[in-house]
């Protein structure tokens, strides 16, 4: 048998960490290296860091240095969980590709950056083409439930007019960046600004769930539509990695149309918050596709955006290390499923 896959991971936070913690329950994978800046991190045993035991695992120091962790033959795929967007990823992206290492990537943007950003797409695909290896973006979503999960569900219609997609889902899991990202724990006043001025992003990836389902299905787009609204609290709210005082926000009511003719054909809605059940909404995912025959699926409650986007990152190794160079996206590439025996055995 081949010898254990090898990871590398860049970005020690919520979601990378989380990756590690997999990992290590898996079969025929080992972590051979970590980077991540944070200072409490910095120079420390990943399995400290962790709060796992070694065992008789080899050791891994967490190097805030990248050249110590990535470089060619170092490992056979990089785990990046350091970016949301597609143009601030693309350096680190980049350099990993030219080490000759396969990527996944959590940035949101990356699911699909050919929607918003069709030439960093374009320079991927021929970086990655150039040094014979793949890259991927993904998550829980953009990647699978407002997605791939939809596209999967329209292959059992034989007319379809209409997309509904909603997520109703809970940010505690998530780290800080999230939490800057949906204005948790600011007031009303400076999340109108940053909604106004360009600097709260919001829940990022409807341009890349909308883009990558029309492509799917043969629409063309003429433009997506995205609106941001607050989630106040009336009460204090905390999460691992937030904050939220009475009378704040606590999350983002983002919704989202990608319009086909001039129609919005397709239909996104997804409340995100921290500690939801603290005031009694219930999450959930559903999915609603108008035409023949017509199809609603409904998961309740909804899959921990947390756990999900680090098991979507972990079990799709395989495939993208089987890949054909090149940049990929999750309608390029076998669906991804659980790796419940040796991830060799994967591995082609």
């Amino acid at each position: 048998m081949r010898e254990n896959v090898k990871v590398a991971i860049w970005g020690f936070g919520a979601m990378g960490g989380g990756m590690a913690e997999m990992l290590l329950t898996k079969k025929g994978v080992d972590i051979v290296g970590v980077c991540d800046r944070h200072e409490t991190r910095v120079g420390k045993s990943m399995f400290e860091v962790l709060g796992v035991e070694k065992g008789d695992r080899p050791e891994v120091i967490i190097s805030a240095n990248i050249e110590d962790v990535v470089y060619p033959g170092a490992a056979d795929v990089v785990l990046c969980a350091t970016d949301s967007f597609t143009k601030s990823a693309f350096p680190r992206l980049k350099y990993c590709l030219e080490q000759k290492i396969n990527v996944i990537s959590t940035a949101e943007e990356m699911a699909y950056p050919q929607a918003q950003q069709p030439e960093l797409a374009k320079q991927l695909d021929e970086i990655a083409k150039t040094n014979g290896v793949s890259i991927l973006g993904t998550g829980i979503n953009p990647g699978l439930i407002m997605d791939l999960l939809v596209v999967i569900l329209t292959g059992c219609m034989t007319n379809l007019e209409h997309v509904e997609a909603k997520r109703v889902n809970s940010l505690s899991p998530f780290g800080h960046t999230v939490m800057e990202e949906q204005g948790v724990g600011i007031t009303v006043d400076e999340f109108d600004k940053g909604v106004a001025d360009g600097t709260l992003a919001g829940h990022v990836g409807f341009e890349e769930s909308i883009a990558m389902i029309a492509d799917a299905v043969g629409w063309k787009v003429d433009k997506v539509e995205t609106q941001m609204k607050s989630i106040v609290t009336d009460v204090d709210r905390k999460s691992p990695h937030g904050f939220a005082a009475a009378g704040n926000v606590a999350g983002v009511n983002m919704t989202g149309q990608g319009f086909v003719a001039g129609q919005p054909i397709i239909d996104m809605i997804h409340p995100q918050q921290i500690e939801p059940e603290q005031v009694g909404v219930n999450t959930g995912d559903y999915i609603t596709l108008k035409g023949s025959p017509e199809v609603n699926m409904a998961i309740t409650p909804e899959v921990e955006g947390g756990l999900g986007t680090i098991a979507m990152c972990v079990n799709m190794i395989p495939q993208i290390i089987n890949a054909d160079p090149g940049l990929k996206t999750m309608l390029d590439l076998p669906v991804p499923r659980a790796i419940q025996g040796d991830i060799r055995d994967r591995i082609k």
